[in-house]
């Protein structure tokens, strides 16, 4: 969601690189051209404002550290301030005693998906006993849809409902009666295409019923400028606690969304980055100030990893000039797991700089399986020294693995390059592992 204004803060920091001593007329130039990447990725023109005169009061009259130079100090600063607009902590303790949660937005933003998977998520990393109960008796099977999304999470579903005679405000009553059952009840509200004086009244009904402990607005990451009007509806009505950005993985520039945080003073705490149950994460600022910024979340992949209960033990991989067709293979296994290939380098710092590179590789999540079976048709020596293959070997391996001999060479030709892109990205060559251990234990 935030490749656009993450290039267009990279290019800004690159014209850096060459100066010797923050002064004035740099921090002027580099001042400017943010703003102007703030503008382009969509962000409200008093949020930029709001941004680029806190971040010159950061950088004006500020001493350089001698080991830092002009880019490393203006990083820094926009980091920092980055972190600020997002929010300074994600409040992981917010389920930590029962609640009862609202869930509210447009139709079409993606509510009723966002309900299980919040659920889902509260089920499986917090251990939390939850009931689910969908409010939207408008929509064509939005309810059915709600049960049918809870039963494969296995998640309990309010099903006492009358489709004839209940209403949202009634099934909402009914619900509430169970509060003491369950660690959690989260209520999917009733979506309209635009935001209306009876929709509220009613969302205004329901929240005078349930209490809610939490009140979501899910904003779509795609809505653009429309996401901040619609927070600041939904804020002034009903009071929210936080936002949920959906489709985050896909291509907007994202800075309504960001926008809306500032508007609203509410925390985004979670984000939808997929359409699988499992595609929500907590929402960390200062990891995504990490990514914007192109430094890498190594943490939230880890996280990912270790939360993930189709990967039994993250094995040693070797990183750097140690990369092998073993370790590519490795790789090819565990990231088909945790949503592929693309997924992965999404979280490794400077992969936006090689991202040029890595389109030359021609990626791609579909070829992994056929990627590995040439792997495994390969000797050990071969895959410990891939330059050994001359075409004889690499005729064999194609007819061990039913693929031609263009498939092979294009196997090694991509792992050449992706060696090339792990040894530039490799400062700290066992981080992974590190990482991986550190969290294990």
């Amino acid at each position: 969601m935030f490749a656009n204004l993450s290039q267009k803060l990279i290019s800004v920091f690159d014209s850096l690189r060459r100066r010797g001593v923050l002064t004035e007329e740099i921090v002027d130039n580099a001042i400017r051209e943010i703003r102007v990447s703030l503008l382009e990725a969509d962000v409200a023109l008093s949020v930029t404002k709001a941004f680029t005169e806190n971040l010159r009061n950061r950088l004006i009259g500020q001493q350089a550290i001698k080991s830092t130079t002009p880019e490393q100090t203006i990083v820094k600063a926009v980091y920092d301030e980055i972190v600020s607009l997002l929010g300074d902590s994600s409040d992981t303790q917010v389920f930590s005693k029962r609640k009862s949660i609202l869930i509210v937005g447009l139709q079409g933003t993606g509510k009723t998906t966002t309900t299980s998977k919040l659920a889902n998520l509260l089920k499986v990393r917090f251990r939390k006993s939850i009931l689910t109960v969908s409010l939207d008796t408008y929509r064509p099977a939005a309810i059915e849809q709600l049960q049918k999304l809870s039963q494969k999470c296995g998640l309990d579903f309010f099903e006492d409902i009358d489709s004839d005679k209940d209403t949202p405000v009634s099934i909402a009553k009914k619900a509430f009666n169970l509060r003491n059952k369950y660690d959690a009840i989260i209520y999917d509200t009733a979506g309209r295409l635009h935001i209306d004086e009876e929709m509220m009244d009613e969302i205004v009904q329901i929240k005078q019923i349930v209490n809610p402990d939490e009140i979501l607005l899910v904003i779509d990451s795609m809505m653009g400028q429309d996401a901040i009007n619609t927070a600041k509806t939904f804020h002034k009505e009903l009071s929210l606690t936080g936002l949920i950005l959906t489709r985050v993985d896909g291509d907007s520039r994202g800075g309504a969304a960001l926008s809306a945080k500032f508007v609203t003073n509410c925390q985004i705490k979670f984000m939808c980055t997929g359409e699988k149950v499992g595609d929500i994460d907590i929402f960390y600022p200062d990891r995504i100030a990490s990514r914007i910024l192109d430094k890498g979340d190594v943490l939230s992949f880890v996280e990912k990893a270790m939360n993930d209960e189709t990967l039994s033990e993250i094995q040693d991989v070797p990183t750097g000039k140690k990369f092998d067709l073993n370790g590519m293979e490795k790789y090819l296994k565990q990231m088909e797991k945790l949503g592929g290939i693309s997924g992965f380098l999404e979280f490794l710092p400077g992969i936006k700089r090689v991202k040029e590179q890595l389109q030359q590789a021609n990626i791609s999540d579909k070829m992994i399986s056929r990627q590995i079976a040439i792997i495994r048709s390969m000797t050990k020596l071969e895959r410990k020294d891939p330059k050994i293959l001359n075409s004889s070997r690499r005729r064999r391996i194609a007819a061990g693995c039913a693929q031609s001999i263009s498939e092979v060479n294009k196997l090694l030709k991509q792992f050449d390059q992706i060696k090339s892109v792990m040894s530039k990205l490799s400062g700290n060559p066992g981080l992974m592992q590190k990482m991986f251990k550190k969290q294990k234990r």
